[in-house]
This record gives C-alpha cells, sequence and structure tokens, in this order.
C-alpha cells in the first residue's frame, strides 16, 4: 500500500510538473488577463445583438444568407482580424412560402405544424387523410406492407431532456428517415411530434432526406401540445382526420460562403486553432442561439486574445455555411483543407445555445494531456468542470474532419437543458441569451483557444483507429 501510495504521489507530481512547463508565468498572466477581459466585456453579445437584428433569420441561399456574409466579412475587419477572407460552398437550395393544418375530425381544430427542410409541397388544397398514430420509428418501419395506403402516418416519440440533449440523436431518427418509411408503407404524408422538449405551441423545423425510387410525401413536424392533442383522441379511440398544407419548393444548387477570418501565428502562422460555428440558420426565428451566439463569442474571444497578445501559432474562425442543410460548408471546408488538415493544433465548435458551458474534453494523444490539463486548470475559475474521458466529439461540423483524419478535437459542454424548447422553432430570439451567460462561453473559448495555441508543446491527435 505504502508503494501504491508513494507511485500515484509521484505520478500526480510529474502531471504538475508537466503542466507548470507548458507555460510560462507571464503567459499564465495573460491567460488571465484574457479571462478577466472576455467576461468584463459585451462584445460577443454586441455581435449577436447586431447580426440577429440587422439580418434576421439566415437560411441557406436567401437574400438574408448573402447580406449575413458581408456582415461577418465586415465585422471581421472591424475587429482588426489580420486574414478575412472567404470559401465558396454549394447546397440543395430549399424554400419554405406557407403552412398551415387542421383537425377536422372528430371536431375542427387548428394545427400547429412547419414543414421539414427539404419537405415536397402539398397539393394547393393540402392533403386530408385519417392519421395512423406510432410511438417510435421502428413501430413503423415494422408496420405491414401497404397498411398505410391512403394515411397520414404520424410518430409520436418523446425527446427527453437532459443537460448535455442526449435525448436529440434518437428523435432526430424519425425527422431524418421518417417519410421515406412511411412512403414505403403507402402514406400519402407524414407527421411527427417536434424533435423539442417544449411545452410551448411552437412546431420545431429541422432536415429530412427522401431516398431515391421512394414517393416523397410531404412532411411535417407539429407542435408538442398539438402532439399531445392527437394523441389523446387515438386514446379516445376516435378516428382523427387532419388536413396539411405546406407549400415550398427545391431550387437546385444554391452557393453560400464559408467565412473565415485569422489572426495570424507569430512563431508557427501555419499551424492554428480552429473555433467557430455556423452562419445560417433556419427561417422561423432569429437564429440566435443556433448558431448565433456560436458565431459571435467565438469572433470576441478570438478579438479578446489579440488584444492582449499575438500567439505563437494562428487563431482562425469560421464561420460554416449552409450547415442547417446538412453540413455543406464544413464538408467544403475540410475538402478544400484535405492537404493540410495536420496544421489544425486544436478544433472547437459553438454550437449549442448560449447556457454557460459547464465540462471541458478533448479528443487527443497521450503526450498531449499535459497541455489539456494546463487547460482545464485555467478554466476551473469559470466553473468548468474537467471531463477526463478524451472522447470528446465535438460539434456538427467537425464531423467532417472527423471523418476525414483523426484531430485533435475539443468540447466546451454547453448546458443543453432547456437548448431544445427553443431550437429550430420561431421562438429562437436574443431574448434567450443572457449576457452573463454569453460572457463565460466567450471566456472560456479565449482561454482554451489561447493556450492551445501557446503551448510549448504541439497538441497532437489520436492514432488513426480506422
Amino acid at each position: 500500500m505504502k508503494k501504491l501510495i508513494t507511485a500515484l504521489l509521484l505520478t500526480s507530481s510529474m502531471a504538475a510538473n508537466a503542466n507548470s512547463a507548458e507555460f510560462t508565468q507571464k503567459q499564465l498572466q495573460q491567460v488571465d488577463e484574457v479571462r478577466n477581459s472576455a467576461l468584463n466585456s459585451d462584445l460577443s453579445y454586441q455581435l449577436l445583438e447586431s447580426l440577429t437584428t440587422e439580418i434576421g433569420p439566415r437560411l441557406p441561399g436567401t437574400e438574408n444568407d448573402k447580406k449575413a456574409v458581408a456582415w461577418a466579412q465586415e465585422k471581421f475587419n472591424e475587429l482588426g482580424f489580420d486574414k478575412v477572407w472567404l470559401e465558396e460552398a454549394t447546397f440543395p437550395e430549399w424554400r419554405r412560402f406557407s403552412e398551415s393544418g387542421k383537425i377536422l375530425t372528430p371536431s375542427e381544430q387548428t394545427l400547429n405544424l412547419t414543414a421539414l427542410g427539404h419537405s415536397v409541397s402539398t397539393p394547393k388544397d393540402g392533403i386530408t387523410a385519417e392519421v395512423i398514430l406510432f410511438e417510435t420509428l421502428d413501430e413503423l418501419i415494422a408496420a405491414p406492407a401497404n397498411s398505410l395506403k391512403g394515411k397520414i402516418a404520424y410518430i409520436n416519440y418523446r425527446m427527453n431532456r437532459d443537460i448535455d440533449g442526449n435525448g436529440y440523436g434518437p428523435a432526430v431518427r424519425a425527422r431524418s428517415t421518417g417519410s421515406v418509411e412511411a412512403a414505403k408503407k403507402g402514406a400519402i404524408g407524414y407527421m411527427m411530434r417536434s424533435v423539442s422538449t417544449a411545452h410551448h405551441r411552437f412546431a420545431h423545423t429541422g432536415g429530412s432526406h427522401y431516398k431515391d425510387g421512394v414517393t416523397k410525401i410531404p412532411n411535417v413536424t407539429i407542435a408538442n401540445p398539438d402532439a399531445d392533442q392527437i394523441a389523446r383522441l387515438i386514446a379516445l379511440g376516435k378516428s382523427v382526420t387532419v388536413n396539411i398544407n405546406v407549400q415550398n419548393e427545391d431550387r437546385g444548387q444554391g452557393t453560400g460562403y464559408n467565412v473565415i477570418g485569422q489572426f495570424n501565428g507569430t512563431e508557427n502562422p501555419e499551424q492554428y486553432v480552429l473555433i467557430g460555428g455556423h452562419l445560417d440558420s433556419w427561417d422561423l426565428g432569429t437564429g440566435a442561439l443556433d448558431d448565433g451566439a456560436g458565431v459571435a463569442l467565438t469572433m470576441a474571444a478570438a478579438k479578446h486574445i489579440s488584444d492582449v497578445k499575438r500567439t505563437k501559432r494562428s487563431i482562425r474562425v469560421v464561420l460554416f455555411a449552409a450547415e442547417e442543410l446538412g453540413l455543406w460548408g464544413a464538408k467544403a471546408y475540410f475538402a478544400q483543407h484535405k492537404d493540410e488538415l495536420n496544421n489544425i493544433v486544436a478544433a472547437a465548435e459553438s454550437d449549442f445555445g448560449a447556457d454557460v458551458v459547464y465540462g471541458f474534453e478533448s479528443n487527443v494523444s497521450a503526450e498531449s494531456l499535459p497541455v489539456v490539463r494546463a487547460i482545464a486548470k485555467e478554466l476551473a475559475p469559470l466553473n468548468i468542470e474537467h471531463i477526463g474521458q478524451n472522447e470528446a466529439k465535438g460539434g456538427p461540423d467537425l464531423i467532417p474532419l472527423k471523418n476525414a483524419t483523426s484531430a485533435p478535437i475539443f468540447e466546451l459542454a454547453q448546458d443543453g437543458t432547456d437548448y431544445f424548447d427553443y431550437h429550430h422553432t420561431a421562438d429562437d430570439t436574443l431574448d434567450k441569451v443572457t449576457p452573463a451567460k454569453l460572457r463565460q462561453n466567450t471566456a472560456a473559448y479565449a482561454v482554451f483557444a489561447l493556450m492551445a495555441a501557446d503551448a510549448k508543446t504541439t497538441i497532437k491527435p489520436k492514432a488513426q483507429n480506422k
């Protein structure tokens, strides 16, 4: 036992020495200065207010999307970034024009709904049919062939609420492919309970997909209180008939732009820390939480760092295009930079609202962990816990990076308990953002990016495990 205790103390001492060896006292003083600067500045909120007020919704391909690109270029330049540039990204462009719904039997009631992204239109008078309820996507998949002929399939899956949003993935399965499975069974329309934890009477939109060779049918979500109403009627043994009317348009290939700003490193400018979010949003709200906050706080974090010092490695802020329609900007970025991805020494995306960061996790090589621990120590004053599993998944726009290569991925985990109350709805607006929480997020990203860019040891990815 005495030998074990001695070994543990030695290991702890070695870790502490490794941590202190990564950064000089002067560097740690600079970290403290940057953290305090971010905590006492409203720059991130001012940027978010400007984006959501002066531009508003930013559905990819729309005029507002183009205005957002110009806005981002202008703000990067105003903030003094050394380099500001655009990179093209193409995507399947889609528009929403009008939508309405009604329960017709057993009694007429308004149905609050919204079309899912890429949904085809109904006829001008809509579609009217009986609703067949399933609790899960798997139950719909298991339904007999042709059992939904002339019907509207409805999935009533309830998303759970959790700090890390772990209910989102299971719920999104029905959103992504539910209409395909319904059409296979003969349905003429598909609707589902919103992918949401809310009790508000807003329907939540989101991305969906069709499949070649399967009939495309109208594809909508309904507000959770309306979902409950339909479920209660069916539980009473009533035949529920609804009318769905959505008018949308696929517009072929659209073109957008990733907007990129960089503060150049002083020693190894080709190496860089990548932070950012996605510039686009859905069209229902003003995209304050998803993902205006991520755009604003990462831009501000880089600016706060530059006001104190220039780092050894570059700090690059990437505002990705067309995330909501399928990660198209991210795919374009990582395809264009595929031969130089090893220059990314750390990557983190903010795309989970604007509540506080509560956890910090890495996905890096074992020899890089002393740097991670040193960063975690400087994040602790922000009430951020080090999640030591070293299995960070990162934000959605980093998925193509993870698929293309192993990379040093980081996650600054935000409290998502309430995020899915507002996600993808008309209620995603600036008033849902608390300035103090946004400042804490900004400080967290500033500390992380500064230290990752200035560490003595270059952070390395885990070995490729494909």
